[in-house]
């Protein structure tokens, strides 16, 4: 198959796979969730990208020579309903860019990214893309399986925390706006509000 090199050549009616995804070579920044294209928002903003540094720096510490790892976007995560087993690249339907994630089974990585639900997805608002964060992508990771899911709400400086039930449903655990967030994933790890939004 050919490589698309301009993003306006795509139908964004139709539905797309893993395989087309990876024959994208142009500039703009999208997901494919469930087959459909959705259009990233432009460049994060200042608040936005040092929430992002300074999170991915918590969890980079805490993470150090220890299994899991904590990965930023642009990183590529591959998911499909836990109900079903590994697909093929023409058989995944949704990549993801979650602005951090952390990943506990290296099974699941590879040199284009992850493979299945992380461990733990945290998504960083912009004013533009509260929709697709707090409906689509709640009821996608939910359907994937990812353990624990951070929603973070920077300019308005507080965090949802939602965790994984027995019945495969999210439970929000808290609504975090000053204090701490006791992480459920690594129990010793207690997430300092002030060090996530400190300028």
């Amino acid at each position: 198959m050919a490589r698309v090199t301009d993003f306006n050549t795509l139908d964004l009616n139709q539905t797309y796979s893993y395989a087309d995804y990876l024959l994208w070579q142009f500039e703009e920044r999208l997901e494919l969730i469930k087959g459909k294209i959705f259009r990233m928002s432009p460049a994060p903003n200042f608040k936005h990208q040092k929430v992002a540094g300074n999170l991915h720096l918590i969890f980079g510490n805490y993470l150090r020579k220890k299994t899991c790892q904590v990965f930023f976007a642009p990183f590529d995560v591959r998911l499909f309903d836990r109900k079903k087993s590994k697909k093929a690249n023409k058989d995944i339907y949704t990549v993801v860019q979650p602005d951090l994630c952390v990943v506990c089974d290296k099974e699941k990585l590879d040199e284009r990214g992850c493979l299945g639900a992380p461990d733990l997805i945290i998504e960083i608002l912009s004013k533009g893309n509260s929709k697709k964060e707090m409906k689509i992508k709640y009821e996608l990771y939910e359907e994937a399986g990812v353990k624990e899911y951070w929603i973070v709400v920077p300019y308005e400086e507080f965090i949802h925390q939602y965790v994984l039930n027995d019945k495969g449903k999210y439970e929000l655990k808290g609504i975090f706006v000053d204090g701490s967030i006791p992480c459920q994933l690594f129990p010793d790890l207690q997430v300092d509000l002030e060090k996530i939004f400190e300028e």
